[in-house]
């Protein structure tokens, strides 16, 4: 599993809220929910390719972005 690196994030107490609401509607830890709403956005950005970073697709329960090349 590649290594993860680690920063400070910080945010207003309502948006806080709102993430860990969110987070827990889908069964995702705090950090998780916020790794996969920036993955969603970089992905819909064209900046991460997906895949150089597949170690926690597995945890995603989209699976709309899977290639399906034969």
């Amino acid at each position: 599993m590649a290594e993860k690196g680690s920063f400070l994030f910080r945010t207003n107490p309502k948006m806080l809220a709102a993430l860990k609401r969110w987070a827990a509607d889908d069964f995702r830890s705090t950090n998780g929910q916020l790794e996969y709403v920036l993955r969603q956005a970089l992905r819909e950005a064209g900046r991460l390719n997906d895949d150089s970073n597949n170690d926690s697709a597995s945890s995603d329960s989209d699976s709309s972005s899977a290639s399906t090349d034969e």
